[in-house]
């Protein structure tokens, strides 16, 4: 997740994060009691990440955003050239979160099973993203799909995204991840011959590299300064599980024990006194 997008986020946060509840951080379980889960601090995240109603709402409210937007886009003269929209892939059009609850019920380290998992292509289209897809497409828009999967995972992410009915599934639409991590030279590829008008994304390192491995204040000074883009350019999806906004707690070190990521997530917290 160094503070770079999707998997190699996903990456980090559970190949590292692990929270011991039951032990008060101490190492072993107490006598008779069943094994701990490495992923305690997440289960709540999950569960509403999976069930709640606001979720589903903030999904369909971010893409009944990027429709306005979109058509006021399209009243606009100016173009000279194609207009195009970039996605992220999990979390953003598609449901990722199934691996992430088997890896918690499992009590297994990413990336358990996850090869298996994208092979399978079930991932299911999140509420209203592909009616949002197939109307830009409609419209004359080109989409392209920036995702950290590994570009081994090509062929599994194009059945799934055809599987689910998102438009544009070809190979040169859809750019996956062959160095850092850092999605910025695949979106300047798509802006060098495109009008880049939406880009959505639950991490904001999906939006612009400005993001990118920073800490906590300078995340979100970045975001002040650049708070007329969300909901104009910009469309956050929402994602409590998984991301940089964790690395950046962690202050985008590496190493650390599970102590030491514990009480950096209590410090984060701002408590009443």
């Amino acid at each position: 997740m160094t503070c770079v997008t999707s998997k190699k986020v996903k990456s980090a946060f559970f190949g590292l994060t692990a929270l011991l509840l039951c032990t008060g951080f101490q190492g072993t379980n107490p006598p008779d009691q069943p094994p701990v889960s490495v992923y305690g601090h997440v289960i709540q995240a999950l569960v509403w990440y999976q069930t709640s109603a606001e979720c589903r709402a903030l999904y369909y409210q971010a893409y009944n955003l990027a429709r306005m937007r979109l058509d006021q886009d399209l009243k606009q003269k100016s173009h000279t050239r194609k207009r195009a929209i970039v996605f992220d892939i999990d979390e953003t059009i598609l449901d990722d979160s199934p691996h992430s609850a088997m890896l918690l019920k499992a009590n297994k380290l990413f990336p358990y099973r996850y090869d298996e998992w994208i092979n399978e292509a079930k991932e299911p289209a999140l509420p209203g993203a592909l009616e949002f897809a197939k109307y830009a497409a409609g419209h004359g828009v080109e989409l392209f799909y920036v995702s950290n999967r590994t570009t081994n995972m090509m062929e599994a992410t194009l059945r799934n995204l055809r599987t689910a009915g998102f438009p544009q599934a070809v190979e040169d639409h859809v750019l996956l991840m062959s160095d850092d991590g850092s999605k910025e030279s695949r979106r300047n590829a798509v802006a060098a011959s495109h009008d880049i008008i939406l880009l959505l994304g639950d991490n904001l390192n999906d939006l612009s590299n400005v993001f990118e491995r920073k800490d906590v204040g300078n995340r979100s000074a970045e975001v002040d300064k650049n708070a007329e883009l969300f909901g104009s350019k910009y469309i956050v999806l929402p994602n409590p599980v998984y991301g940089a906004w964790e690395s950046a707690v962690y202050q985008n070190k590496s190493g650390l024990t599970q102590e030491q990521m514990a009480a950096m997530r209590l410090e984060a917290l701002k408590a009443f006194k």
